[in-house]
């Protein structure tokens, strides 16, 4: 991970997660030029030490600062609502994941090809290999083909958990008792990383999400043998 990477967003590896860099670049101009203005105006009051009073009772001063905020607000609003619709738009189509957070694993399930559930737990620091993320490798990653649509289910099986992918723009409340669901779709191979983003017990730092996106050819030839030992990876 760079520098750069530790101090500004994480590199986008979905098209949704692009548009939400794009719109955090767009509002953070927005609030840089309002801090701006304001910093001017203020100074400006100070150095000249304007009657105040005068200023407040003046029509076209109270029509800009009405007509202002509410044209930044617009600019704001309308692309923020593109984007909640983009979040929340999900074909019927595509591979459906489900993923059950435990205190504190996950664990997954590929319905569709026969994949049963299995766990992911937390690779230990003491166990890592050379170039593994701390708190971050798993001993089972989640397979999925990239530039396909993926649907993730999820639940919980205690308390609630949240099954986040900062990389891929996913966020989703795992709820006891109730199924929510979410999408994602990578631009490229990769691995990706996530980890439980609610605060669900006393180990909540240790249950990550690894998700490796692979050719298509190369998911479905893992896929396979898993009909028949039950086992993912």
């Amino acid at each position: 991970m760079s520098f750069w990477g530790q101090l500004n967003l994480m590199d986008p590896a979905s098209f949704i997660q692009s548009e939400m860099i794009l719109f955090h670049d767009h509002a953070l101009i927005l609030l840089v030029g309002i801090l701006t203005l304001v910093s001017i105006v203020g100074i400006k009051f100070i150095i000249n030490k304007f009657n105040t009073r005068n200023v407040h009772e003046a029509p076209t001063v109270e029509v800009i600062w009405t007509i202002i905020p509410a044209t930044l607000l617009l600019w704001l609003a309308l692309p923020s609502l593109r984007l909640l619709y983009l979040s929340d738009e999900q074909g019927s189509e595509g591979i459906v994941l489900k993923a059950v957070g435990h205190q504190w694993y996950w664990s997954y399930s590929i319905p569709a090809l026969d994949i049963n559930s299995y766990d992911s737990y937390m690779i230990p620091s003491s166990e890592l290999g050379k170039g593994e993320f701390r708190l971050l490798e798993v001993d089972r990653r989640t397979i999925v083909p990239f530039n396909s649509a993926i649907n993730v289910l999820t639940t919980s099986n205690d308390v609630i958990h949240s099954f986040a992918l900062p990389s891929l723009g996913v966020k989703v409340d795992a709820v006891p008792g109730r199924i929510n669901s979410t999408g994602f779709s990578t631009d490229m191979p990769g691995v990706y990383y996530g980890q439980c983003s609610e605060i669900c017990g006393a180990n909540h730092a240790f249950m990550p999400i690894v998700v490796e996106a692979v050719q298509m050819e190369y998911f479905i030839l893992m896929s396979k043998p898993l009909k028949l030992t039950g086992v993912f990876f």
